[in-house]
Parts: structure tokens; C-alpha cells; sequence
């Protein structure tokens, strides 16, 4: 084998893509979604088919093995090795030709499922074998694992529509595995090409072995161990790319796929029958399947307590009755809806009449489906994100029997996993017998290791004993390759063998893996990190005084750390939270994460920056690394937007860990002076807000613009926002000075009502609405007031924010410490906290708990609001408001009057007329709102959307944006301007260019505004904005 000097030389000289042989990308591939770690030699990022050749080639000369890899979410680590990676996920992921009238689609092997089907989605087609990773699996993957998913008992699994796989061998040579009729069959073998011998092979391993494959194959739809040799038993042809599916990249790698296609059901229902215990609904799957549906998946006890703990997936769990111990999610998919309702029915009907279940919710509408399916398929992901070193570990995770013997063989399993004494999760494909169980570990303690060896022993024989298989779906790799002797014998083993040897004579496609594997515990990741026990004991021991912490880091000496992490079980745990399931790699809907969205890079995924930050802190990097400007880089493009807090089902939260990570940095290196600036912006603006007229001016020059770009690289292309002439105080205390004793008494602001109480409301003032936008101040004042409350803005400083954001910890908290002691005495006067903009507030609830621990911070958390939640119209206000329509007169809505400027409502001011009169024209109008990041996840947009569609005639609707690339701060940087772009140009700014001129852009975070305005011309409106002039109409 030549040096890896040598390799990276001549991969560099040979290839368009990239090859990246430095620390950093070594340990970003050496782990996938398995339990396993393997260090590679180098990672290949081919852009094109030549690439792949050419690394083939270089490769081979070097004796160097190659793994292909997609999205790194197979669980038996078979996309990890001491070879070279081959990340197809970047750039061969294109769509190559779709063929709507023959049903077929080619495509190259990095395409993510989720981003094919949504291609196919206008022709009525999809391709249909949908494993939970649908968003972010490769197609390459599905083939290489001939994965299946949910509604595999009428789809199948993915073998069943490859139509043709353009293959690389490992000697450079490429062929075609396609259907080959049994009259064509002979030329094929009497050809003298490497294509030639291999049919030869194949056929002859599956005649002499025909009785053995007839024997000791299981009988069942969900099978994949070993290589598909009962595939090629029949007499009438032979296709290869059955025997590819399945096989792990170990026999070739796929260049190009050419796939079927079925048409998309037109509709579907959705049956959750809940259930007592665990056998009953197993018992109950029986009945259900005799009603035919497209899916019946399971979930259990264990697994729905974890959901309620997840922010972002407990506001889902709307379908759940009581506290069952399980849920089978039942669908029905087809043409005619009321076909599918009476089959549901029929379900009911034959559950009730056989005493199973205890209640049973039909799900009609699509919200109601997207919740159910959103929290089935975070399944593995919410499991592996339990708190603490045990956990529900993949390992005896994909066993599969036939359907009916599936109550007896859980009951059997069950006694395995007592009598090791432990517990497990069951969950996933009851309507095919293949439930993905997760008995609990401590990978981290040999002792639990030795007990994960022994089940997997046991429930090796249970699978013999009810002729099921080890792996219905997620392969063998290196978890199951061991067993393979076992469950096929030492004959067929053989031949496993002898298929690998035809295909790859040389053991260089992804060694190693399904055969000749190592010992299933070997390369555990867990055990690669786990210190003595003496400090795995310390770890989670924090120092809480003045919002700062000290925990033992594993394997290393300490860190200081400033949150507070003892809800995930200390700073490493928090980290060790991330699971590799890849649910950051989405690129379809949701926020999470909009740097990989764009990049494609799995170091701006939140999997790699926390697989990065856990190996410096136990040493696979150096130490220093926590402090170095490389790492600096590998999190300089995390947005801090906390999509990985909402949507990952381990709910890690990559900003809070950059913000300790810069705060970290900067012990080690001088923040520098934009960093310094862009944190004190609160007192940046108080120092130029005499002088407004003079900065909004100056802010207009092109040299001042450029002289910022060069100096504090604030981007000369991105607009600064303008002081406000006036600020929100000022207009405050004005109006209050201008209003007479009986104005304010005949307004709703001195309202009192013993049903309510003091109906006062602290309003928190950001430093934006202060400094720069005070018109959402003042409509939120009015709007409060108009609602029958009493405003009195709360005199604190900055929530800290900017600060927070910059990593500048010590000043943040500070600044939390003042506020604390002005909130708390609001609270404590059962004075509500209202703000207005989700990432100051929120700041609250979501940072000020974990810098001060403690009843305090937590109960000014439970106090605080943001305006949407406060103003929910199912709860009751002191002074019930009827929100008008609004006038239909263009995108912009008319401004606060001069009587509302001065501080009379129109109320005050004169009696509102009727609208007829003012000659305005009633219609229904389109709204498009966009939720701030911050909000959606730690709030969830439902407020904001139950608020805003409570105004009559207006028709408001919710973009999947994701987040819109400003990020406070970050898109003003030059470095991060392009990016900030890209992606608000992914689909929040194409979706409000789409919107007609009459309709409303309605955001409540300002960096959203800011965007929006930037890249589209359209001035949005926050929503106290909007609401004001529905009052005021």
C-alpha cells in the first residue's frame, strides 16, 4: 500500500472533486447512524463518473479499499472503513432523465429520496420504498441496503424496481446488471468479459448450492442477510441487480440507476388504535391485516415517552389517548376516500368485536397524518437521544418473522431481555414482523458490552427457531456479518464468500463487511471515548454560581463551561446526544440545517460539528482543537438558528454548544472588534441614537460602506437598518405626558375587572423595536391596550442576545443578571412578560434557565411570552376585541395615524366608520407567513397562525421556509453574506415573489424582515402590525 501522501497527490492531480486527507475529514467519516468508529485513510467527493473511475484506478494501484457512502445512515457501520470514502452525496446526486409515460426515472446514485420524489411529483409518480430516513437517504444507499420502509407489504422492497444499475468493478471495467431473458442468457455466458465470468459464477454457486438456498433462506418478504442468491433459483433469467441490492458497495460500486415508478395514491387514512399492552396490539395486527391496509407500524411505550419529552415532536402528539403501552399507526392508501373510510372502519369494527384496543382515532386530515408520520419516523432518533450513558442501542434492531408468529416470538424476545435484566423498546413494521427492537445499554461499560454479545447470541436462535431473519432491512455491515455462519450455515457462508470473490477477486469494494467481519463488538465508538471510571462518575458535577459550570470532560481534564448541562447529563453528554442518525442532512422541508442545505458538506451538518467537538474533547483530536481556528471554521457556519433544539429528534443544540464553544475560543484568542460590536449593539445604539439623522445618512455613503467592508467585514452589498428618529421610549413617554387623566381613564389602558384581576403587562423591549422599529412597539402597544391591558414597558437592558450569539458569555450574563432581578419582581406581582421579537424573548426562556439555574430564571421563563401566545384567541381577555378585515388597498398597510403617534387610538380620536362608507372593497387576502427559527423551535408557529386567522377574511398560510440565511448578525458578515442568500433563495424568497402584489408578508423576527425586504422588495409587517390595523378599521 503507497503512503497517503502519494494517494492524496495523485487523487488531487486526477480528479475534479475534491480528495481530503486532513484530521478533521478523517474523523468526520469514521462514523455513521451504527454503534461503531473506523478511522479512514482518506474521503473522495467525486463530481462525476470519471472521478469515480479515476479514484477506482488510484485506488487499486495502492491496494487501498473503497467504501461508498451516502448520507452515513446505515446502522451496521456499513459505510465506515480503513480505506478511502466515496461521499457520492454532494455532487452526484442529479436526476439524469425522467420518463413519465414508461414509469421510470435514471439517476445518479447521491440523490436523496425525499428530493426525488418531490421531482416526480408532478407527473403522479413516486418510487416507493420509503425507509424513516427518507429525507436524507441516498438512492445509492437504499440499493446498497436494498432497503423497504413502512408500506413494504404492498410496495416491496427496493430490488423490485431496478430496472437496469450501471456498474464499476473493482478492475475499472463497467457493465449493465439488467434483466437478461433466459433465451439470451447463453451468449451472455460464453462472452470472454469480466461481465461474462461473473454470470458464469453467480450460476454456478447457485446451482451447486440450490438445495441449501431452497432450505435455509427465510420465507418471508423482509429478508437481507447475505447476498440474494435466492433470487436466482427460478429458470426464467437472471437480473444482477437483484443480487447487487443488498450487497453494501462490497461487490460493485453503482454509477447510475435507472428505476421504476408506480403512481402516487391519490389519497390515504390513517387508523391509531391504542392499546393496553404490547401482545395485544401485536394479536391486533392479525385482524387488521385481514382489511388490507398499506401499513400497520407500531409504537411503544418506552418510545412515546421519550416523544412527550421532545419539544418540537411532544407538540404532535395529538393522536394519543390516555397513556397506552402501544399505538398501531394503520393506513390505508388509494383512489377513493370513501373506499379507505369504510375499510377503516371495517378495522374498528373487527378490533372491537374481538376486545382489542381501547380507543381508536381516525385520522382524516392531513395535519393530523403529518404528525403521526413526523413522530414515527423520529423513532430511532428520539430513542438514541435518552439522557444518560444507557441507551435503547442498535444491535438485534431489524429481526423479522412472518406476521402471525410475530406475539410469540415478542414474548420470547421479552424473556431474553429480562433475564438480562434489562428493558428494550419494540417499534416499526408490525404489518411485515419486522420490529426494530433496542434493548437498553451502557456501551460505554464492558460489562454491558459482554450482556449486548450475549442477546444478540440468543436472539440469534430465537430467529433460527421461528425461521425469521436477523435483518429485515438495515443489512449486515459489521453488526450482523458475524452471525452469518450461524443463520446459513458454513455452506452457504461459503458461497457468500465465493459471490465476493467472482465480484471483487482483489477485497478492495468495502472489506470486510457481510463477510470475513470482525467480532461484533469490535470498533465500538462508545468504548473509544469512555474514560475510568472515576471521571465518568464526575462528569455531570456542575458549578452553578453566577451562571457558570465546571465539568469533567471525557476522557480530559475539565473545562469551564458557562450553561448549565446537567438536564443532558453534563457538557459531553450533551454532545454525545447526537446519535449519527443524520436528520440534519434534510434538504426538503423544515429549518435543520440550513449551512448543510446549502453546502452539502457534512462538517455544516449538526452530526458533524458535534462529531468534531466530541472527538477534541476525548482526544481522537488534540485537545487544543477546542481552541483552534479550524474548529472556529467547522462551527463559524452553524446560524445558531436552533432548528436542531426543534427537529432532531435527540433535540441537540449545536447553538448552545458554539456559543460555549466561543466563549471557550475566546479565552484562548481576543474577540475581535466587529464580534465585540455586533454583541454590544444595544449600547452601539444608545450611543448613536442622538445623532440618527446623521448615521441613517452616513449609512447611505458607498465609501463608509466599503471603508466598513474592509475594516469590520460587514458586507458593503447588505443594507444597515436606520435609527428610528423617535425611539419607542420616547414615543412612550410622550404619549403618556400628552393624555389627560380622563383620556386614559376612558381608554382600555386603566382597565380593571375582578374576573381578571390587575391587568397589567410588563411589555419587554427589545433593542431593535427601542432603537429601530419602534412602529412595532407602538402597534403592540396599542393592540395590548385595545385588548383591555394595562402596558408598562420594563426597564431593562439588552436580554443578551447579540451577546450570546458572539459567544461573549461573561458580558451576557451580566446583562441576564440585571434583567433577572427587574423580571422576577414582575413576576412575583403576577405581572405577565410580553415581547415581540421570538429571539430576544425566548432568550428568556430558553438561555436564562440554563446561565442561572435556579426557581428564579425558571419561573421568569414560565412568565414570558411572546405577543401571539399572550393574545390567544381561545382564552379570555379583559376586553374582548373583534378583529375586521382588512382593506384590500395594495401590499402596504396605512401607518399609525398622528392622533395614534401622539398617543389617542382611533378610538379616542373619533368613532370608527363603517368601512362600506369609506368606499373600501371587501374581498378575501392572501397572507404568507414566515416564522422565525427561534420560534418554530421553541414555540411552534400554531399562536402566531391561531392569531393571525382569527382576522376575518383573510386567508393567512404558513411557507416551510426554513430559516431565511440572516441570522441576527450573520448576514450583514462578509463572509457569510453569499451563504445568507443561498439560502433564503432555497425557498423563502421564491415563495414570496410568488405571492400576488395584494397579498401580506407577515414576519415577527427582524433579521426575517431585514431578509425578506433584501432579497425580494416586499416590506413585511410584524404581527402586532397587522393586528393593530384590523382593530383600527
Amino acid at each position: 500500500m503507497g503512503s497517503a501522501n502519494e494517494l492524496e497527490f495523485e487523487l488531487k492531480k486526477k480528479i475534479r472533486g475534491e480528495a481530503r486527507f486532513d484530521a478533521y475529514s478523517r474523523v468526520l467519516y469514521s462514523t455513521d447512524a451504527s454503534i461503531y468508529r473506523i478511522e479512514p485513510l482518506g474521503v473522495v467527493i467525486p463530481r462525476d463518473r470519471d472521478d469515480v473511475m479515476a479514484a477506482m484506478e488510484i485506488a487499486r494501484r495502492h491496494r487501498v479499499p473503497i467504501i461508498a457512502r451516502g448520507a452515513g445512515t446505515g446502522l451496521a457501520g456499513q459505510s465506515i472503513g480503513r480505506g478511502l470514502i466515496l461521499d457520492f452525496s454532494k455532487y452526484m446526486n442529479r436526476v439524469l432523465e425522467v420518463n413519465p409515460e414508461e414509469r421510470r426515472v435514471r439517476v445518479e446514485p447521491g440523490i436523496v429520496l425525499d428530493e426525488l420524489n418531490q421531482r416526480l411529483k408532478p407527473h403522479g409518480l413516486f418510487f416507493p420504498p420509503d425507509p424513516a430516513t427518507a429525507s436524507r437517504c441516498n438512492i445509492g444507499g437504499m440499493i446498497g441496503n436494498n432497503s423497504c420502509g413502512a408500506r413494504s407489504i404492498v410496495y416491496g422492497r427496493t430490488c423490485d424496481y431496478l430496472r437496469r444499475l450501471r456498474l464499476l468493478l473493482e478492475d475499472g471495467e463497467q457493465f449493465e446488471a439488467k434483466p437478461v431473458p433466459a433465451d439470451e442468457l447463453s451468449a451472455k455466458l460464453e462472452g470472454t468479459s469480466r461481465e461474462s465470468a461473473i454470470y458464469r459464477d453467480v450460476l454456478r454457486i447457485v446451482e451447486v448450492n440450490r438445495e441449501e438456498i431452497d432450505c435455509r433462506f427465510p420465507k418471508i418478504l423482509r429478508r437481507n442477510g447475505g447476498y440474494s442468491l435466492d433470487s436466482f433459483t427460478g429458470r426464467d433469467g437472471i437480473n444482477l441487480s437483484r443480487l447487487i441490492a443488498g450487497s453494501e458497495g462490497t461487490l460493485a460500486l453503482v454509477l447510475e440507476a435507472e428505476i421504476d415508478l408506480v403512481p402516487r395514491p391519490r389519497a390515504a387514512v390513517l387508523l391509531v388504535a391504542q392499546f393496553e399492552e404490547l401482545i395485544e396490539s401485536l394479536e391486533a395486527t392479525q385482524v387488521i391485516l385481514e382489511t388490507k391496509p398499506s401499513a400497520v407500524e407500531l409504537l411503544d411505550k418506552m418510545l412515546l415517552d421519550l416523544t412527550r419529552l421532545s419539544q418540537e415532536y411532544s407538540r404532535r402528539m395529538t393522536f394519543i389517548e390516555g397513556d397506552p403501552q402501544a399505538v398501531l399507526v394503520v393506513e390505508y392508501a388509494g383512489a377513493d376516500p370513501k373506499e379507505l373510510a369504510a375499510r377503516l372502519d371495517q378495522a374498528v369494527e373487527k378490533l372491537q368485536r374481538a376486545g382489542l384496543g381501547y380507543a381508536f382515532l381516525k385520522a382524516l386530515d392531513a395535519e393530523t397524518q403529518a404528525n403521526v408520520w413526523k413522530v414515527r419516523k423520529a423513532g430511532q432518533g428520539l430513542l438514541l437521544g435518552m439522557v444518560g450513558d444507557l441507551k435503547p442501542v442498535t444491535f438485534v434492531e431489524d429481526t423479522a418473522v412472518a406476521p402471525e408468529k410475530l406475539p410469540a416470538y415478542i414474548a420470547r424476545f421479552r424473556e431474553i431481555v429480562r433475564a438480562h435484566h434489562t428493558g428494550a423498546s419494540f417499534y416499526a413494521h408490525a404489518s411485515v414482523g419486522c420490529l426494530h427492537i433496542r434493548p437498553l445499554i451502557n456501551l460505554k461499560d464492558k460489562a454491558d458490552v459482554e450482556k449486548m454479545r450475549s442477546i444478540a447470541e440468543a436472539v440469534a436462535d430465537l430467529v433460527l427457531e421461528f425461521g425469521g431473519s436477523l435483518s429485515g432491512e438495515h443489512g449486515d455491515g459489521l453488526l450482523r456479518g458475524p452471525f452469518l455462519r450461524k443463520m446459513f450455515g458454513p455452506k452457504l457462508y461459503e458461497a457468500f464468500r465465493q459471490v465476493k470473490r467472482a465480484f471483487d477477486p482483489e477485497g478492495l469494494l468495502n472489506p470486510n463487511k457481510i463477510v470475513d467481519t470482525p467480532a461484533m463488538t469490535d470498533n465500538l465508538r462508545a468504548l473509544q471515548s469512555a474514560a475510568p471510571a472515576s471521571l465518568r462518575q464526575a462528569q455531570g458535577r456542575l458549578s452553578l454560581s453566577l451562571g457558570s459550570a465546571t465539568e469533567a470532560a471525557l476522557p480530559l481534564e475539565p473545562i469551564r463551561t458557562r450553561f448549565d448541562y446537567s438536564r443532558q447529563g453534563g457538557f459531553t453528554r450533551s454532545i454525545e446526544m447526537c446519535s449519527g442518525v443524520g436528520a440534519c442532512r434534510k434538504s426538503v422541508e423544515g429549518t435543520m440545517c440550513p449551512s448543510y442545505m446549502v453546502t452539502r458538506e457534512e462538517e455544516h451538518s449538526t452530526r458533524g460539528r458535534a462529531v468534531l467537538l466530541q472527538a477534541a474533547l476525548s482526544g481522537r483530536l488534540p485537545r487544543t482543537e477546542l481552541s483552534s481556528a479550524r474548529m472556529f471554521q467547522a462551527l463559524d457556519l452553524c446560524l445558531e438558528c436552533k432548528g436542531c433544539k426543534g427537529e432532531c429528534p435527540a433535540n441537540v443544540d449545536m447553538a448552545k454548544l458554539k456559543y460555549e464553544f466561543l466563549a471557550h475560543y475566546y479565552e484562548q484568542h481576543s474577540p475581535p472588534l466587529r464580534a465585540r460590536l455586533l454583541g454590544e449593539v444595544a449600547r452601539f445604539n444608545e450611543a448613536l441614537s442622538s445623532v440618527a439623522a446623521l448615521y441613517n445618512w452616513s449609512i447611505q455613503s458607498p465609501l463608509l460602506r466599503r471603508l466598513m467592508d474592509g475594516l469590520l467585514g460587514i458586507d458593503h452589498r447588505r443594507p444597515l437598518p436606520p435609527l428610528a428618529r423617535e425611539r419607542f421610549s420616547e414615543w412612550f413617554e410622550k404619549r403618556i405626558r400628552a393624555a389627560t387623566v380622563r383620556e386614559r381613564a376612558q381608554s382600555g389602558s386603566a382597565i380593571r375587572n375582578s374576573e381578571f384581576g390587575d391587568s397589567t403587562v410588563g411589555l419587554f423591549v427589545d433593542t431593535f423595536t427601542e432603537f429601530h422599529y419602534p412602529e412595532v412597539g407602538r402597534a403592540a402597544t396599542l393592540v395590548l391596550e385595545a385588548f383591555g391591558y394595562t402596558v408598562v414597558p420594563l426597564k431593562t437592558v439588552c436580554c443578551g442576545r447579540p451577546l450570546i450569539s458572539k459567544g461573549l458569555l461573561d458580558r451576557a450574563i451580566e446583562n441576564a443578571r440585571t434583567n433577572l432581578a427587574i423580571l422576577s419582581k414582575a413576576t412575583v406581582a403576577g405581572i405577565p412578560i410580553v415581547g415581540l421579537e421570538p429571539s430576544c424573548l425566548l432568550t428568556f426562556r430558553d438561555e436564562y434557565p440554563d446561565l442561572f439555574p435556579g426557581f428564579d430564571a425558571q419561573r421568569v421563563a414560565e412568565n414570558s411570552f411572546l405577543l401571539e401566545e399572550f393574545l390567544d384567541p381561545s382564552k379570555p381577555h379583559p376586553n374582548p376585541v373583534r378583529l375586521r378585515p382588512l382593506p384590500l388597498v395594495g401590499p402596504a398597510l396605512p401607518a399609525l395615524s398622528a392622533a395614534e403617534g401622539s398617543g389617542l387610538s382611533r378610538a379616542q380620536s373619533r368613532e370608527p366608520q363603517p368601512r362600506e362608507a369609506e368606499g373600501i372593497k371587501l374581498e378575501p387576502r392572501r397572507a404568507l407567513f414566515h416564522g422565525h427559527c427561534h420560534l418554530k423551535a421553541l414555540v411552534g408557529s400554531s399562536p402566531s397562525l391561531r392569531l393571525l386567522r382569527a382576522i376575518p377574511e383573510l386567508q393567512v398560510e404558513e411557507v416551510d421556509s426554513g430559516c431565511c440565511g440572516m441570522a441576527g448578525s450573520f448576514g450583514f458578515e462578509k463572509e457569510h453574506y453569499d451563504l445568507s442568500l443561498a439560502i433564503a433563495e432555497r425557498r423563502l424568497a421564491p415563495a414570496v415573489r410568488s405571492l400576488p402584489p395584494d397579498a401580506l408578508v407577515i414576519a415577527s423576527g427582524v433579521s426575517c424582515r431585514q431578509q425578506i425586504a433584501h432579497t425580494t422588495g416586499r416590506q413585511p409587517l410584524h404581527p402586532a402590525e397587522v393586528i393593530w390595523r384590523t382593530i383600527r378599521c
